[in-house]
């Protein structure tokens, strides 16, 4: 079996929904799991983000039994402080090593802000003509459909990173919050399903629920959301894609077409680095997913687990 290299993103303790992605992505024998980089969601919940995230991973992979068998490595504990200042980390430098190190195409899967993909490709520019893939699950709808709110939260956790990242050459694919919230799952499905399958099982179910219990009282479903980016990189044949103008976020998270990078205040030499060298003219957009393929191929890996053990394919 062909297995894509991946590294996996997350600010895993911001919802309910990044723990399924983790776990479905650990649990796909299709993918080599390079790293996990669990990353900040902002400092509008919490102060120590970035450390929740941490502990989130390290309690799913002790759920799995996998603690110590998969690269934990730090991200950036807070938002760029603009598009050309990089916030170094231990997980911006996995990016690097991994990227630099192999000719092998390299996906690298972000279900909450592009921190850690901004911070590596302002400190290794070299970066953006490696054969990387950034899947993101963040962002306003395109075509003009509305968002139910603005900025998008993961896009609204680090705007200067997204313009980094958008700025580059970089393949992108990005899942817009008009897809995302399309992977829903009911209470009821999740204590039939999910809940039954062990203590990873009951955790995620159990998460969930009282995630909703706090912030979304009214609710018995959730979208998990993150899930489509394992799932793109598994069967992109899934996908429904759309090439479109990278576009340039505003402050405000507002899309601005067609993409022009805003130099003012930048360093002369990456001012015309900038301006000689421009971007990709676009990136693929994911505009729907066989949702249904993905939640029955997560579920059923979580029911094998419980049953026999991790199912991955041998190093």
């Amino acid at each position: 079996m062909e297995r894509r290299r991946l590294i996996v993103n997350s600010d895993a303790k911001n919802e309910a929904d990044d723990q399924f992605a983790i776990v479905h992505a650990l649990l796909s024998p299709s993918l080599d799991i390079r790293g996990i980089i669990p990353a900040h969601f902002g400092a509008e919940r919490t102060t120590g983000s970035r450390a929740q995230s941490r502990e989130e991973v390290d309690l799913l992979l002790d759920l799995l039994g996998m603690s110590g068998q998969i690269i934990v490595a730090d991200g950036a504990d807070r938002a760029l402080p603009d598009e050309w200042t990089p916030m170094p980390s231990a997980g911006s430098r996995l990016i690097i090593d991994e990227a630099m190190s192999d000719d092998e195409r390299l996906y690298v899967a972000f279900l909450g802000p592009l921190t850690d993909m901004a911070s590596a490709l302002l400190e290794e520019p070299a970066l953006q003509d490696r054969d990387v893939v950034v899947v993101w699950i963040g962002g306003p709808p395109y075509g003009g459909l509305v968002a139910e709110y603005m900025p998008e939260f993961n896009l609204g956790n680090d705007i200067h990173a997204a313009n980094v990242v958008f700025n580059s050459r970089l393949t992108v694919w990005q899942v817009p919050m008009s897809v995302y919230t399309k992977a829903g799952v009911g209470f009821e499905e999740l204590e039939r399903r999910v809940r039954p399958h062990g203590a990873l099982g009951n955790y995620l179910t159990q998460q969930l629920i009282d995630f909703n219990a706090k912030h979304q009282p009214s609710s018995e479903l959730r979208s998990l959301g993150d899930s489509p980016a394992i799932g793109i990189v598994m069967n992109p044949f899934g996908a429904t894609w759309r090439d479109w103008p990278r576009p340039r976020f505003s402050e405000d998270g507002r899309m601005i077409d067609p993409y022009r990078p805003a130099t003012v205040g930048m360093p002369p030499s990456v001012r015309r680095t900038v301006e000689s060298d421009p971007p990709n003219q676009t990136i693929r957009v994911c505009e729907s997913f066989d949702m249904r393929w993905l939640l029955e191929d997560m579920f059923f890996k979580i029911q094998r687990h419980a049953e026999s053990g991790p199912v991955r394919a041998a190093d």
